[in-house]
């Protein structure tokens, strides 16, 4: 681990402040951020600012969010991002993709469409940092121009972060334990 997450006792208001555009008040310490977040805010000027757009890009985005978790799975294995990956089979599975599904989609694999668009697009923007017409026309098919625009923004915010979770050596969260 390059850089660990920032222990609490060197949490300023710079860094709660940073944190606080988008996790309620109870969640800004070390264990309800997390391993990317408490690693991020390290940077808490940087993480202040890119925070609005990852939430959005995560919660508030124009993508159905059973095809936004296709392509972050997919760009989390291409990528290698066991954080990114560990993190997103769970909430694939709230999105409603069964354990197949998610396996599959880690594969590049899905049954039908607009699923095996999506997933040919992130090989596509992570190989090539473009979309083939093919694929472009295959998208257009089941998403609008809004939605279009957000899958292009999802995979690059992902294979982003998978880069930076990589390097930083960021480890998937411990499961919370029962009350």
């Amino acid at each position: 681990m390059r850089l660990p997450p920032l222990p609490g006792e060197q949490w300023t208001e710079e860094e709660r402040a940073a944190l606080a555009v988008l996790l309620p008040e109870h969640l800004i310490n070390p264990r309800g951020a997390g391993n990317a977040l408490a690693t991020l805010v390290r940077h808490p000027r940087l993480t202040r600012r890119f925070l609005p757009f990852s939430g959005y890009v995560m919660m508030r985005s124009t993508l159905p969010p059973r095809l936004r978790e296709l392509a972050v799975l997919r760009i989390a294995r291409l990528r290698g991002c066991a954080y990114e990956w560990t993190e997103h089979v769970k909430i694939a599975a709230d999105a409603g993709l069964s354990a197949e599904e998610i396996e599959a989609a880690g594969r590049g694999e899905a049954a039908g469409e607009p699923e095996s668009a999506v997933l040919r697009a992130v090989a596509e923007l992570d190989g090539d940092s473009t979309l083939s017409d093919a694929t472009w026309a295959a998208l257009g098919e089941h998403l609008d121009e809004r939605q279009l625009i957000d899958l292009v923004f999802t995979v690059g915010t992902y294979g982003m972060l998978a880069m930076a979770f990589n390097t930083f050596g960021v480890e998937p969260d411990e499961p919370a334990q029962p009350a």
